[in-house]
């Protein structure tokens, strides 16, 4: 994949973009209707997270997410394949600033994991999301992008806009 990906289902909405850069790094970008630390608390309160993260057409129920997300810290992810086998991700928390930066590692692929950073930008009423996974050989992260790991982060992040939209409601103005 060479050109920029954009989902964008419902043109009033936010899109996402999905972006190789590089030889190893793929960039995600979304701006969201939310200050940055009610974007913020989405990506580091457990219970939100569970509510988002997950695309809803994903064939794949999140069964678990422990997470101590502070510097330090780490997560484990756990998908029910099927009736009797589980899929995990898992790994640290490298920096965790609040409402500004989240940065993690990916262990479950050893070699291959990618290290993931969000940073939050605000931009006037709007955060800035960028997404950035830096992935150590070219190969990891090309085959990261042929598996579709990639496709459903547009589902996720208007998932992530339905959710702050709730939150924003429930914060009142700030």
């Amino acid at each position: 994949m060479d050109a920029t990906k954009e989902s964008h289902p419902n043109p009033t909405r936010n899109r996402t973009t999905v972006e190789p850069k590089g030889e190893c790094e793929i960039v995600v970008t979304r701006a969201f209707d939310a200050p940055a630390r009610i974007v913020f608390e989405a990506w580091t309160t457990p219970a939100l997270f569970k509510r988002w993260w997950v695309p809803k057409s994903m064939p794949l129920p999140l069964l678990s997410y422990e997470a101590d997300i502070r510097t330090g810290g780490s997560y484990r992810l756990v998908f029910g394949v099927d009736a009797t086998k589980t899929m995990a991700f898992f790994g640290t928390y490298i920096e965790v600033t609040p409402h500004s930066r989240i940065v993690w590692t990916h262990e479950e692929s050893g070699d291959d994991g990618a290290l993931t950073t969000v940073t939050l930008e605000e931009k006037g009423d709007k955060t800035l999301q960028v997404l950035h996974e830096l992935y150590r050989t070219k190969e990891a992260r090309d085959a990261a992008l042929a598996s579709g790991a990639y496709d459903g982060m547009g589902e996720t992040f208007e998932q992530l806009d339905e959710l702050l939209v709730t939150l924003s409601t429930e914060a009142g103005p700030s």
